[in-house]
């Protein structure tokens, strides 16, 4: 009977393992990013250096490296062809940094004749993933500088060092994110947040469940030894 007792427990956890699981699944498809029907095709973080352009006129000022979450979303259906392309830009240290760039075949037509563009808008996304690619794992030869304008206005640029000159490959126009946007983007990042903690919580019980069944002294060893000091940076 103690044996069967003793097993409870493991059992218990799974359920919860199970339940926050779920809530996670409910709470990725609560993302704000996908009502209207696009689909995550990208999501990581990019090196980019931000800058703030003070006028139309005259140098821009120097600016600062830091990594930003870009998520690329396409609406179409997944073996048919793409109607809309967007890339969000959000960022830890910042919450209420948000900017989206959203263009249609239409849209693209304009900016490959401005930009002289060799490209169509069906490669569009695979070209954006590419460049980013290219931003992480060659930061010196490519570089994601992204220019804050007056207003809400804002570009993208991807420039590629040739060693001689900077070549500037290709850039996007951003506009900055709505409040409501915003305020849904923080919502739902909190929740998402809150769901993965529980997960993490669910999961250490099960641990300290599974360790408490085969070796109790370890356990209490464990639980009397502090924590491993979290090393991180502050934003300056």
């Amino acid at each position: 009977m103690a044996a069967a007792s003793l097993k409870a427990p493991p059992d218990a956890a799974d359920s919860v393992l199970s339940y926050v699981d779920n809530m996670m699944m409910s709470i990725e498809e609560m993302d704000p990013s996908l009502s209207d029907g696009h689909r995550v095709v990208y999501d990581r973080e990019v090196p980019f250096e931000l800058r703030v352009q003070e006028s139309s006129e005259g140098p821009q000022p120097v600016g600062t490296l830091e990594a930003i979450k870009v998520k690329l979303l396409v609406l179409g259906e997944p073996e048919g062809s793409v109607t809309s392309v967007r890339m969000e830009l959000s960022s830890e240290a910042d919450l209420f940094f948000h900017y989206t760039h959203q263009i249609d075949e239409a849209g693209f037509q304009l900016v490959q004749e401005q930009q002289k563009l060799m490209v169509e808008f069906p490669d569009y996304t695979n070209i954006l993933i590419r460049m980013l690619n290219h931003c992480i794992k060659e930061p010196h030869s490519y570089m994601s500088v992204f220019v804050m304008q007056h207003g809400t206005h804002a570009r993208l640029d991807f420039i590629q060092n040739m060693e001689y000159k900077f070549v500037e490959l290709m850039t996007c126009n951003f506009e900055r994110s709505s409040e409501e946007v915003v305020q849904q983007q923080i919502t739902y990042r909190y929740n998402a947040l809150k769901s993965r903690l529980a997960l993490m919580q669910a999961r250490l019980q099960e641990v300290n469940n599974l360790v408490k069944l085969k070796n109790p002294s370890l356990l209490l060893q464990l639980q009397k030894s502090p924590p491993p000091a979290v090393g991180g940076g502050v934003r300056k």
